[in-house]
């Protein structure tokens, strides 16, 4: 089975791991970074942690990504996927927390 990206977006929700902990930190954007740098899609898409570190900022019973548009196994388009910080870049299609993450979200893995 061949996964795309295009219609997934199970890694661009909080983990159950971070769930269950009650971690709301998502994914770091780190100065220098391009995101981090675009005040406007700063403003719009991230939160300040108790640390006053930036990061993704989670939306909905889902705890997904703001810039996440789209349904879930279905459709998803990421809005600032040329701008995404490094932590988003690490999990690659079909890799082990690809499939982890797929699972947790009840997304066939095939």
């Amino acid at each position: 089975m061949e996964l795309d990206c295009q219609k997934c977006g199970a890694c661009c929700c909080n983990p159950a791991e971070n769930r269950a902990e009650g971690y709301r930190d998502y994914i770091e954007v780190r100065r220098g970074e391009p995101l981090f740098e675009r005040r406007d899609l700063r403003r719009r898409f991230t939160v300040l942690n108790a640390q006053a570190e930036v990061h993704l900022q989670l939306v909905g019973a889902e705890e997904r990504c703001a810039a996440l548009q789209g349904t879930l196994g279905k459709r998803v388009n990421c809005v600032i996927y040329q701008l995404r910080p490094g932590g988003c870049r690490k999990v690659l299609a079909g890799d082990k927390r690809c499939l982890q993450y797929r699972r947790e979200r009840g997304l066939d893995t095939g």
